[in-house]
């Protein structure tokens, strides 16, 4: 497993990141990796503490980042935030909307409404306020003319694939994909790229666990290379839909999920 400080070919060093859901699992990752590359990282979440402890790792390795608490699913909050970014590290060029959780537990049957307003509230209207703000900052900079506005939506291979016992899930990941392609559209001649990257499992703090029970064994078994994904799996696709060499790329959904789909 790679390094995530270990440098690809990409320059980020002129661009300002904010990474949702950084405290932990694949915004911890990304943050590093945007960070390695020279960018200036806004880490952001409800967990400061841990926000303290990535923000200490990555200006130990050389980096700049600077930690904001953020509930995703307050525009209020998401307005201050981005207006502490702006204070601190500059205006913010690079969105990576990220924040998320699973909250199904079994049949649909049997879970409380208010697991689905949740699930709701942080993966797609947390993602669509993460977006629209960073969009409206990009656009009042000059995106439309400069063309690096950079926004990344973080769905997942449950968008289209059928994953039993995760309906919530599922329904919002698909939203934050098909919302991420109708933004990209609206804000296509503003210079403002929106890409979605679907991820398939990965071991991270959201499945903890699961895999060792026996349906994770039986997932992990229909897979084609019955094995989950690496964490650095999606270095390489961030980087890219980050930076200068993405100018052209706009509304995508990337699939990187170790061929789990193919079952």
């Amino acid at each position: 497993m790679r390094d995530p400080f270990s440098p690809f070919i990409y320059d980020l060093s002129d661009r300002v990141a904010l990474v949702t859901g950084a405290s932990s699992g694949l915004g911890a990752r990304m943050a590093k990796v945007l960070a390695a590359h020279g960018a200036k990282v806004a880490l952001a979440a409800r967990r400061v503490d841990k926000l303290s402890e990535l923000k200490a790792e990555i200006e130990r390795r050389g980096g700049t980042a600077m930690a904001v608490e953020l509930d995703v699913t307050s525009e209020a909050q998401t307005i201050a935030a981005y207006d502490a970014i702006e204070s601190s590290l500059g205006p913010v060029d690079t969105v990576i909307a990220n924040a998320g959780i699973a909250m199904d537990k079994g049949r649909a049957t049997d879970n409380p409404i208010e697991d689905f307003d949740t699930t709701y509230n942080v993966n797609l209207k947390g993602v669509f306020l993460t977006a629209r703000e960073g969009a409206k900052r990009m656009i009042e900079a000059g995106s439309r003319d400069s063309e690096r506005g950079r926004i990344v939506m973080i769905s997942s291979i449950t968008s289209f694939d059928i994953s039993p016992h995760l309906a919530f899930y599922s329904a919002t990941k698909a939203g934050v994909s098909q919302m991420g392609r109708v933004l990209a559209h609206d804000w296509a001649r503003m210079g403002v790229n929106v890409n979605m990257i679907a991820p398939g499992y990965i071991q991270t703090e959201i499945n903890d666990g699961m895999f060792d029970t026996p349906a994770g064994q039986k997932m992990l078994a229909g897979w084609p290379r019955r094995r989950v994904i690496d964490s650095d799996a999606l270095d390489g696709v961030v980087l890219y839909l980050c930076s200068d060499q993405s100018r052209q790329i706009t509304g995508t959904v990337t699939t990187v999920d170790d061929g789990q789909a193919l079952n």
